[in-house]
């Protein structure tokens, strides 16, 4: 089933696997990208709806100097606190769908495929249900769990013990593998992964 008349694709992966890459690629090859990530920075900009129900609920004394929020501690509430964090979903939630079904609607109009890049699409799955967003595939960028963790450790510049704690923080990248429609493996080097994206993309013409 098309929504809006084109087809959507959910593109997602495990942390260090390169998910950035594949949205850039995917982007230069002139196709159209919906980054979840950043709609959820955007609705909370200051003096935006979210924005005033977030302060409102949690106190001003989440804002930094320039009455931004302070993510920081605002995620230090919510983790020590589930009800606090049910509270702040129920705040955000329907300004991040509400705003990516718009932006789908805005780009379905000239497009015949649109990508969305979720990092935790799985792990929020019910919500996009929830939410009628339904997805026509899944992409998902893969790498083995020992490349996986040394990539991490490189790029944060952390340790073995805090990268492992990061990588089990999210769904397994095996279970998120099975669970995909296709899967862009990126152990290799950018030919490779360009060869794959270049390969997936012509099944859609």
């Amino acid at each position: 089933m098309k929504q809006n008349n084109c087809i959507l694709i959910g593109l997602t992966g495990g942390i260090s696997s390169g998910k950035s890459t594949v949205s850039h690629i995917i982007k230069e090859k002139g196709y159209p990208l919906i980054d979840a990530d950043k709609i959820a920075r955007e609705v909370v900009e200051i003096n935006k709806p979210a924005y005033i129900e977030i302060v409102k609920e949690f106190g001003k004394e989440i804002l930094l100097k320039n009455k931004s929020i302070n993510r920081k501690e605002l995620g230090n509430i919510i983790f020590m606190d589930r009800i606090s964090k049910e509270r702040l979903e129920s705040i955000i939630h329907p300004y991040i769908f509400q705003e990516i079904k718009n932006e789908i609607d805005k780009l379905s109009i000239y497009n015949s495929t649109i990508f969305l890049d979720i990092p935790l699409l799985f792990e929020q799955y019910e919500l996009w249900k929830e939410y009628d967003i339904k997805f026509n595939e899944i992409w998902v960028v893969y790498l083995d769990k020992t490349t996986q963790l040394d990539r991490l450790m490189k790029r944060d510049s952390i340790s073995k013990e805090e990268a492992l704690r990061k990588m089990e923080s999210q769904m397994d990248i095996e279970i998120k593998k099975a669970k995909s429609s296709k899967t862009i493996d990126n152990s290799g080097d950018m030919k490779f992964l360009e060869k794959q994206i270049d390969k997936l993309l012509e099944k859609l013409i």
